[in-house]
């Protein structure tokens, strides 16, 4: 048995993944939509908004998130949050889960204009 917690000071952070388990996935959680636009070329990342609002743009396309949606967001397909409510809170999976220098190659920063941002 395994009990993590979040740290309700952080914005975001993440729960378990390849360096402190042997799950082939990494699980995280944010208080808030990140407006970071960028892309995956190996990792599938799972969102599940569990309270509150959001809005995210994924290529040309503006999605409107609530508690209960499960978005997924293939590699491949450049994503950025644009706004959320107060109360806003989801959990999200990486697969498969990189570590390390695999992990911080996985996330490319992409312009906003491929967005249709700007």
């Amino acid at each position: 048995m395994r009990l993590e917690q979040a740290d309700h000071t952080a914005a975001m952070g993440w729960y378990v993944g390849p360096w402190n388990s042997t799950l082939p996935l990494a699980v995280g959680y944010a208080h808030a939509g990140i407006d970071e636009p960028h892309v995956h070329s190996q990792l599938t990342e799972i969102y599940l908004v569990t309270r509150g609002t959001s809005e995210i743009r994924i290529e040309q396309e503006t999605i409107a998130l609530q508690a209960g949606d499960l978005l997924m967001v293939e590699p491949g397909e450049a994503h950025t949050f644009l706004s959320n409510s107060p109360d806003y809170f989801h959990i999200v999976i990486h697969t498969p889960a990189l570590f390390g220098d695999d992990a911080r190659r996985e996330k490319q920063t992409v312009p906003r204009s491929r967005l249709g941002l700007d």
